[in-house]
């Protein structure tokens, strides 16, 4: 079991659905571990050392935070199976669909069911952002950004024109994966929005039905505790490695921190193990997991010396 994919997500989670789609387009197996929507969470901090966002995968001890560097672990260890658009562009393709795209679908969605969601939800949505969660203020904002939602679905209507299967082509990529779950998370919190504002399209929506077929690959449920038994039995297989480029002299055994640059900033204390242009990897201990590995993207994160 040390070798197998766990994923730490929730059902109604966009991020997860993201990598769940990326799974089916890969066809792996792979084991859902539940996770609360709102903190506390804490079989998951053990593992993360304070990072709190879904999804998080884990193999055996090392955990990977952030969908960027998730899916960059799953094409290395699973290169045979690797997505056609690793890596690049196809990476920094998820800053458009996870922030720009990401925040007008939250503003449709959340502006327009504000009404309807629990205080404790936009609590915790607030002590994560750091701002008011206000849902009249989404309100006043849905015309607008119900037009950015359109116009960016437009730009992926147009680019299917040509009578492409999926965005780069014959086969699905992390394009699609990308572009998809946030067209899945409007369906499934407020369908009506995502009607509207997808079904007028002529190549969108049969494109929609093409990503949606390809299934989540092959699932399986586990407890939260046997991860964490999993984690705590295993060693990292990280090797140490020094990046002699590195811009802010970090070297293997320097204490750093690392937390997310936009939201959820929890920061993650450890030691540092090895590091590159694209990725960080840290060693911290905890008394629930052992020793653990945790690996974040350096795009999107910041990491300074503890």
């Amino acid at each position: 079991m040390t070798d197998s994919i766990l994923l730490h997500q929730y059902e109604i989670s966009p991020f997860s659905e993201k990598v769940r789609v990326v799974f089916g387009i890969m066809g792996l197996e792979w084991y859902a571990v539940d996770q609360p929507v709102i903190m506390p969470k804490p079989d998951l901090v053990c593992l993360t050392g304070g990072y709190r966002k879904i999804p998080v995968l884990q193999i055996g001890a090392d955990i990977y935070c952030d969908t960027q560097i998730i899916v960059d672990e799953l094409n290395r260890r699973f290169a045979a199976r690797a997505l056609p658009d690793a890596g690049g562009l196809g990476t920094a393709l998820g800053f458009w669909s996870d922030r720009v795209l990401f925040q007008a679908v939250v503003a449709v969605i959340f502006g327009s069911i504000g009404a309807h969601v629990d205080d404790a939800f936009k609590k915790d949505r607030e002590a994560m952002t750091g701002r008011p969660f206000d849902t009249d203020q989404m309100k006043q904002a849905v015309p607008v950004m119900t037009e950015q939602v359109r116009a960016h679905f437009g730009l992926l209507d147009g680019h299917l024109a040509d009578g492409r299967a999926f965005l780069g082509g014959d086969r699905a990529g992390l394009a699609d994966a990308h572009a998809y779950y946030n067209i899945w998370f409007m369906r499934a919190t407020h369908p009506a929005a995502a009607t509207s504002l997808v079904d007028g399209f002529s190549h969108l929506p049969l494109w929609e039905q093409r990503v949606k077929a390809l299934g989540h690959g092959t699932r399986h449920d586990m407890p939260a505790a046997e991860a964490i038994r999993i984690a705590k039995q295993a060693t990292s297989t990280t090797q140490e490695h020094l990046d002699p480029h590195e811009p802010n002299g970090l070297t293997p055994g320097t204490n750093v921190q690392v937390m997310a640059d936009d939201y959820g900033r929890d920061p993650i204390r450890g030691t540092l193990v090895a590091s590159s242009a694209t990725a960080i990897a840290i060693r911290r201990t905890d008394p629930q997991v052992g020793e653990v590995v945790v690996h974040v993207p350096r795009a999107g994160f910041w990491v300074v010396p503890a």
